[in-house]
């Protein structure tokens, strides 16, 4: 049995076929999302979503959940093998080999970026500046800057809510055009519309969430969701 099957309470649980279609397919490609079902995950998650969470609280229970996210997404990163020398005696480690540029989508996406590194503090990091239109709810970049050597390196993209999925297209889409060729996403929560929106354009992109919730409402907010990621972060309610 294979990583991908076993279920221990502490991995991700891969979401399938039947998630998008209702019904399973051996035909049909598997849908590249990854559940975080960790109970700590769901226990800080549970918090955030919580109106009576204050800004400053939930700007740590982001924190921390953003680092068993970002901490199931670096599961298979490429090592080498190294000696390091203890007080007893020599001893035989490893340490991650692969070029890793994280990109947060501004502004929510920053609440997310400290906790990425602290898992791997090695990361460069690039930024990509969305709007969303409120009435529409299509984004229109107004920044964006990344470290040289995205072609060779993983690309993790953080966007907490992944809503219609507009902005994380266009990001990936904006990333891809500079040469990135290996991405991962990482959000907080994922609706279903928002993970077939970048199915369809990036199959290959790996999705890293502790929840897919039910739906978007008529103003394009994930239902039960937690809110506007960005305005509890920052307290601008």
């Amino acid at each position: 049995m294979d990583a991908s099957e076993r279920r221990p309470y502490h991995s991700p649980r891969r979401v399938g076929p039947a998630f998008r279609t209702g019904t399973a397919s051996d035909t049909v490609r598997p849908v590249p999302v990854h559940v975080i079902s960790h109970p700590v995950a769901q226990e800080l998650l549970t918090h955030l979503r919580d109106t009576r969470t204050p800004s400053p609280l939930f700007r740590q229970y982001a924190q921390r959940l953003s680092v068993l996210i970002a901490t199931e997404a670096m599961r298979d990163l490429p090592t080498e093998a190294v000696v390091v020398d203890t007080p007893l005696g020599p001893a035989n480690g490893v340490k991650v080999s692969a070029s890793v540029i994280v990109v947060p989508v501004l502004r929510a996406g920053l609440g997310m970026l400290d906790a990425v590194l602290s898992v791997v503090p090695h990361a460069r990091v690039g930024h990509i500046g969305l709007q969303r239109d409120e009435t529409t709810a299509v984004a229109s970049q107004y920044y964006a800057k990344f470290p040289a050597g995205l072609d060779a390196s993983l690309v993790v993209l953080v966007d907490p809510m992944l809503a219609t999925g507009g902005s994380a297209v266009a990001s990936l889409q904006l990333l891809a055009s500079r040469g990135a060729q290996r991405m991962r996403l990482l959000c907080i929560v994922a609706a279903p519309e928002g993970i077939q929106e970048v199915e369809a354009h990036f199959p290959d992109v790996e999705i890293y969430t502790p929840a897919i919730d039910s739906h978007l409402n008529a103003h394009k907010f994930i239902v039960p969701g937690l809110g506007d990621f960005g305005d509890r972060l920052y307290g601008t309610m």
